[in-house]
């Protein structure tokens, strides 16, 4: 039986990120974090623009492929974070699978969870 996937931010105001704590940026997305509303309830959000994806379709695939890669990588989460998840364009082009996606998720929040471990340490 699969793990319960993390809840999903819903207000607007808690999308609002600063880059006092650790992010990433890869060619298909970027990842910015900030510290969990909840302790005890980690939360992710998508952040999937018209501006960058006119048609409703494709923003639908857009999200479908990121929550895949979000529940892939979830383990390489930190508990005590929240997370944004910024698409690019680029995720649409041609060459993109699930199997680069998922790669490029888990590289992304590895470089994230050092980054968090590392400010944690000092």
């Amino acid at each position: 039986m699969m793990e319960r996937m993390r809840n999903t931010i819903k207000n607007h105001n808690d999308f609002k990120t600063d880059r006092s704590h650790p992010y990433a940026s890869t060619d298909l997305f970027a990842i910015r974090t900030k510290s969990a509303k909840f302790a005890d309830d980690p939360r992710y959000g998508l952040v999937v623009t018209k501006r960058n994806f006119r048609f409703a379709v494709h923003r639908n695939r857009v999200k479908r492929m990121l929550r895949d890669w979000v529940a892939f990588a979830e383990n390489y989460m930190c508990d005590d974070m929240d997370y944004v998840f910024y698409a690019y364009p680029e995720i649409l082009g041609d060459g993109v699978n699930r199997e680069i996606g998922r790669k490029k998720m888990v590289a992304a929040l590895r470089e994230i969870k050092y980054r968090h471990d590392k400010k944690q340490s000092k």
